[in-house]
C-alpha cells in the first residue's frame, strides 16, 4: 500500500503501459481516474479498480482542463498525474510523414504536457506539492533510424521534465520521466515498422542487452516509486527502463 490515501489521473490508462499504471496505483492503495480517448476502454478498466473513467483527447485544452476537474471532484484533490497518453507514425522513411501526422504526434506526446500543466498547476500551487511523471522513451535518448520525428518529440519531453522540474521545485512539485524501450503494447508494430513475427522480433531483441520487450509491469513498478513518497527527494530524472538499450 505504497500510495495509500493517494489520488492519481492517468492518460492512456485504457491500455498498455497506462493501463498497467492504474491497475499498479490502485493495488498500492491510490484511486486512480482512468482517462483515454477510447472512453469505452476507460471504463472497463476503471470499472476494475473502482475509480472514474474519462473520456478525453490530451491533445484538446479544454477537455484536459475538464478531466482534470473531473478527477478533482471525484477524489477532492489530485496527488499525482502520470501524462503517458503517447502516438506515433509507423516505422518508415522520414519524407512520408506528412505535417499533419508530424503535427499529431507532438499535439498527443508534447502539447499535452502544455495543457495537463495549465490544468492541474494552479491546484497544486495551492495545496504545495503534487507528482508528475511523464512517459518518454528510449527514442528520445537513443533513436532508431525511420522514427525521427517521434524520436524528437520523446526528446522534448526529456527537456520540457528536467525544464519544469527545476521550475516547480520551490513550490513542492515533483516531475519525472520514465523512458521505457520498446513495449509489448498494441503500438509494437508501428516502432518496429513491420508485421510482429518471431524473425522481426528477434532482430530487435538484439538491440536490448537483458533479451526482451518491456512489459506494462516494469513501466508500472518505475512509476509506482516515482510516485511514492520513498521518492520525495528525486525529481528531473529520466529514468530508463530499457533492459540496457541507451547504455
Amino acid at each position: 500500500m505504497r500510495l495509500q490515501g493517494k489520488t492519481a489521473l492517468v492518460t492512456g490508462g485504457a491500455s498498455g503501459f497506462g493501463r498497467g499504471i492504474a491497475e499498479t496505483f490502485a493495488r498500492e492503495g491510490a484511486r486512480v481516474a482512468v482517462l483515454d480517448i477510447d472512453g469505452e476502454a476507460a471504463k472497463a478498466v476503471a470499472s476494475g479498480i473502482g475509480g472514474p473513467a474519462i473520456t478525453c483527447d490530451v491533445s484538446r485544452g479544454d477537455q484536459v482542463r475538464a478531466a482534470v476537474a473531473q478527477a478533482r471532484d471525484a477524489f477532492g484533490s489530485l496527488d499525482i498525474v502520470v501524462n503517458n497518453a503517447g502516438w506515433t507514425t509507423p516505422n518508415g522513411p522520414l519524407l512520408d510523414t506528412d505535417e499533419a501526422a508530424f503535427r499529431k504526434i507532438y499535439d498527443i506526446n508534447v502539447l499535452s504536457i502544455f495543457h495537463m500543466t495549465h490544468a492541474v498547476l494552479p491546484h497544486w500551487r495551492e495545496r504545495g506539492q503534487g507528482v508528475m511523471i511523464n512517459v518518454s522513451s528510449t527514442a528520445g535518448i537513443r533513436p532508431r533510424p525511420g522514427l525521427s520525428w517521434y524520436n524528437s518529440s520523446k526528446g522534448a519531453v526529456n527537456t520540457l521534465t528536467r525544464s519544469l522540474a527545476a521550475e516547480l521545485a520551490p513550490e513542492g512539485v515533483r516531475v519525472n520521466a520514465i523512458a521505457p524501450v520498446m513495449g509489448e503494447t498494441g503500438m509494437l508494430e508501428r516502432f518496429m515498422g513491420c508485421e510482429d513475427t518471431p524473425e522481426n522480433r528477434a532482430r530487435f531483441l538484439a538491440t536490448i542487452p537483458l533479451g526482451r520487450l518491456s512489459q506494462p509491469r516494469d513501466i508500472a513498478n518505475a512509476a509506482l516509486y516515482l510516485a511514492s513518497d520513498e521518492a520525495d527527494f528525486i525529481t528531473g530524472v529520466i529514468l530508463e527502463v530499457d533492459g540496457g538499450r541507451t547504455v
